[in-house]
């Protein structure tokens, strides 16, 4: 017998086959799948004085597109978790649980299932749980074997521990966690690069894996390091920046107060690898790296100067000072509002 939706192109076998799939995956971060909607126990709110939910919400961009053409799909989930969970913790809150939404032209179920076993493998790293989701079907708007990939989480931090931009002052320091490479964001620009130099995603270069792969690195989940440093340090860290879009400039200065200037030393950190590559290939200019790229710095926590003690993958990039009039920011705030970002020196 016909099934008219199946002949539009939407293949409800293919759907149910790839949640059979998910639930194989027999992680404690799934529960309950099948439902309408996903429920989480929140008694444990009762300890907090006055809570306060932080949410957020993000994509990967078209990163997808180097997934796609390696044909590797399970870790652009932990991408998904590294993007929405970083900004949650910025505010000095624990991530609890995350929903996910997949659209695709076809149902691929071994390849939904490759996605969302990074989704929760990248939940177990911040301690979430993934209690619900969707994979939708798009035949006719999107071509079989596209995929879009976006998530949204919620986490709970308590009122008078909310990091921000209110309690950075001038003598603060800047102190840079390492990113695992480019991360999610400027890959419009990355696969323009790669489309017009003709590279390779299969050579080396002067890589010390393939550029796919390189490229491919998931992003890093700074969650629990973030929540150690809170616990560690206390009132002494007083804002988070997640290094995003935009690049180092743009992302810090939503945390500076508008009459501060934070200064970041180029020279304390060796560019990674893969910055140079990009860079040298295309001849672009640095200005517009550091507007597009992370440039090795994934996260900047602004604390105070007595607190800090420097460890492997963290060292201090950068100090705040009063801003004079003559202080303008290499990039203004994401966002529209916040303080001046200069960079300076020559990196490493």
């Amino acid at each position: 017998m016909s099934n008219a939706y199946q002949d539009a192109g939407v293949d409800t076998e293919a759907g149910e086959e790839a949640v059979a799939l998910i639930q194989s995956l027999q992680s404690t971060a799934l529960d309950g799948i099948g439902g309408f909607a996903g429920l989480i126990d929140v008694n444990f709110l009762k300890d907090y004085s006055n809570p306060l939910l932080a949410t957020g919400t993000d994509g990967v961009g078209t990163k997808i597109e180097i997934a796609k053409a390696l044909d590797k799909h399970d870790t652009i989930g932990i991408d998904l978790v590294a993007m929405i969970a970083n900004d949650i913790v910025t505010t000095g809150a624990k991530p609890l649980f995350m929903t996910d939404y997949i659209a695709t032209g076809k149902v691929n179920p071994q390849q939904i299932k490759d996605i969302v076993s990074g989704i929760v493998r990248g939940c177990e790293m911040t301690g979430m749980k993934l209690v619900g989701g969707e994979t939708a079907e798009h035949p006719g708007v999107m071509n079989d074997d596209d995929y879009d990939l976006a998530g949204a989480a919620v986490g709970v931090v308590e009122k008078d521990e909310v990091l921000g931009s209110d309690k950075v002052k001038a003598g603060d320091v800047l102190v840079a966690l390492s990113s695992s490479g480019v991360h999610s964001n400027g890959f419009s620009l990355v696969r323009k690069i790669i489309k017009d130099n003709k590279l390779d995603l299969h050579n080396t270069y002067s890589l010390a894996d393939t550029l796919g792969t390189t490229l491919l690195t998931p992003t890093t989940i700074y969650v629990q390091t973030c929540l150690d440093l809170i616990y560690k340090h206390q009132s002494n860290i007083h804002a988070l920046a997640h290094i995003t879009g935009g690049g180092i400039a743009a992302n810090v200065a939503r945390v500076i107060p508008e009459n501060l200037t934070a200064v970041i030393d180029r020279s304390t950190w060796q560019l990674p690898a893969i910055f140079s590559f990009l860079q040298n290939t295309a001849n672009v200019e640095v200005s517009s790296m550091e507007k597009t790229f992370n440039q090795g710095i994934g996260m900047i926590a602004v604390m105070d100067k007595a607190a800090v003690r420097e460890t492997d993958g963290m060292w201090v990039c950068g100090e705040v000072r009063i801003r004079t009039e003559t202080d303008i920011s290499d990039s203004p705030a994401k966002g529209g509002k916040g303080g001046a970002v200069i960079l300076q020196g020559n990196y490493r």
